[in-house]
């Protein structure tokens, strides 16, 4: 069989992760028809089909598959231990790429990254605003952020943040309007702003307790985001009923631009947490990361 180099097995596994010549291109740095190339030489040389090919992506064969788990694992080892050796320098550097929501860069990570920046000038950080539950390894991010009850057993965790609490709000006119709900029961009786954190996921039902019995009430309304900014500037807005994490309300309370109702059955949820995959070596620059937002109550 004739020599198979090194970097077309490291474009297939690009390719293969991507499922996209355009999208692998770029990360590469080369042009799609040249990596197109690649792959059919690549595909030669071995004597077997890799990559089904359609008109919109690019798909592994069976073959393909077996190869990319053979293969991704080792070119991830060597890209680790590389980063690993920034460990020796005298500062931390390096790109880190971290799956969140935007209510969790308002309530743990906006408060310090002012100052996390300037001790680490070095260090640049990617924040990817998804509320689909991302699977970090998968889509190669360094770290993601949720609450602790929503984290995967096989993945180290590292509380970020305090328990804090969703809360019912609404603005001054819309209970003027509309009166407030009592009890959450309730709340069926009203416009209600939803969120819903994946597209082919279910609404939020909004989760109450009394005593120590949880239960759930799902509204109606005609506004429904994937972003708790905009659930909560909808209830700023007038527009109806929300349930938004307390931390991020609390000043439009004080001044009076909203309300918060029905508030013994609300209860605190386990807070922010960061968390990663249990690798062997880490880059001094995650480290440093971890180690300024590591909560301490």
């Amino acid at each position: 069989m004739t020599a198979i180099k090194t970097n077309d097995l490291q474009a297939f596994v690009v390719v293969a992760q991507e499922q996209s010549f355009t999208k692998a291109a770029a990360r590469l740095g080369v042009t799609p028809s040249a990596l197109s190339h690649s792959m059919r030489l690549l595909e030669e040389r071995l004597g077997i089909r890799l990559l089904a090919r359609t008109t919109r992506n690019v798909a592994t064969t069976d073959a393909g598959e077996r190869l990319l788990g053979s293969i991704a694992p080792h070119f991830d080892a060597i890209g680790e231990s590389v980063e690993a050796l920034g460990e020796l320098r005298d500062r931390p550097a390096g790109t880190l790429r971290i799956s969140c929501t935007d209510d969790s860069i308002e309530m743990v990570i906006r408060p310090r990254l002012a100052g996390f920046l300037e001790a680490y000038p070095e260090i640049t950080v990617e924040f990817f605003v998804d509320y689909g539950f991302s699977n970090v390894v998968e889509e190669r991010f360094d770290a993601g952020i949720r609450l602790g009850e929503a984290l995967s057993k096989d993945m180290i965790a590292v509380r970020v943040g305090p328990d804090w609490r969703l809360v019912v709000v609404a603005s001054p006119d819309y209970f003027a309007k509309h009166g407030p709900p009592k009890k959450p029961a309730d709340i069926t009786k009203h416009k209600c702003v939803h969120i819903r954190h994946r597209p082919t996921g279910a609404i939020y039902s909004w989760e109450f307790e009394e005593k120590g019995n949880e239960f759930t009430v799902q509204g109606e309304g005609q506004l429904v985001f994937n972003s708790m900014t905009h659930v909560m500037n909808a209830a700023l807005d007038g527009l109806g009923l929300a349930y938004v994490p307390e931390p991020l309300v609390l000043d439009a309370i004080a001044s009076g631009r909203l309300v918060q109702v029905l508030d013994k059955w609300c209860v605190p949820f386990s807070g922010y947490h960061l968390y990663y995959a249990n690798r062997r070596q880490h880059s001094s620059a995650f480290a440093a990361l971890l180690d300024w937002f590591k909560y301490t109550a």
